[in-house]
């Protein structure tokens, strides 16, 4: 396939999965039962930290976790008590389980305390064609508070060769506006073209049978070598093709 052909055949999928429909089957619909900006934040944020494994599974425990932040997360995430915390038991997706859950809520007040929210977080270390440094400043941030080692397993670091699927994930949903109300764009200091598509099997290997990406593990590399390929086919907007993979990869079984 020529690149023109190409790029013609990912905008058609892209423009075909990224429309509200897309919403009812996918994490991102979390959200979006929210409207304050701080609260889409948090609930995209403790989603996608989640967003791996059975898709029905994810979409379960996600609406438990809101349930059990009151329907109010970041009410809950500022205002919290200890027993607030202890009332957290019992959460478990894979090996996301509570005593990782109370450090989030505590990493997370720690955030918007301290730090100015997550916002202010990615984009003071954003580097102009990149997020993936903020990524592990971010990381760092989030666990300079007191912590079990084993929670730190939960954020993905870019700079320790992860492709960082979920982060890539999350911050698609909070940068990327293009007027369909999947994406959130609520962000406005950060640009689309900063983004990086997030990187799983899915993706990954639909990329490989369009020549995007050779290399075979789906790591940090291969992320680098897939941003390049989607941004030669859109410079301003790489990850709309996200939609596009993940589609052809899920739900085509391409």
């Amino acid at each position: 396939m020529k690149k023109s052909e190409l790029k013609s055949f990912l905008d058609f999928k892209a423009d075909q999965y990224n429309t509200p429909e897309f919403i009812e089957t996918d994490p991102i619909q979390i959200p979006h039962l929210f409207s304050k900006k701080e609260d889409i934040e948090i609930a995209g944020f403790l989603t996608a930290t989640i967003a791996w494994g059975n898709r029905k599974s994810i979409l379960k425990n996600a609406h438990r976790l809101m349930e059990m932040l009151d329907q109010s997360p970041y009410d809950f995430v500022s205002n919290h008590s200890t027993n607030d915390l202890e009332n957290l038991s019992g959460f478990v997706h894979r090996t996301f389980n509570e005593t990782d859950l109370r450090f989030f809520i505590s990493a997370l007040q720690n955030i918007y305390k301290n730090h100015g929210g997550m916002e202010n977080v990615f984009t003071k270390n954003a580097e102009k064609n990149s997020l993936q440094p903020a990524i592990h400043e971010f990381k760092k941030k989030f666990f300079e508070i007191p912590h079990e080692p084993r929670t730190q397993k939960h954020v993905s670091d870019p700079l320790k060769n992860s492709a960082a699927k979920r982060i890539n994930m999350y911050l698609r949903w909070m940068v990327r506006n293009d007027k369909t109300g999947v994406d959130f764009g609520l962000w406005k200091k950060l640009n689309t073209s900063q983004l990086s598509c997030p990187l799983d099997v899915h993706s990954g290997n639909v990329a490989r049978k369009l020549n995007l990406l050779k290399r075979k593990a789906n790591d940090a590399k291969a992320l680098t070598e897939l941003d390049s390929s989607l941004r030669e086919l859109d410079a301003v907007d790489p990850v709309k093709y996200d939609f596009a993979l993940f589609g052809l990869g899920v739900f085509e079984k391409y």
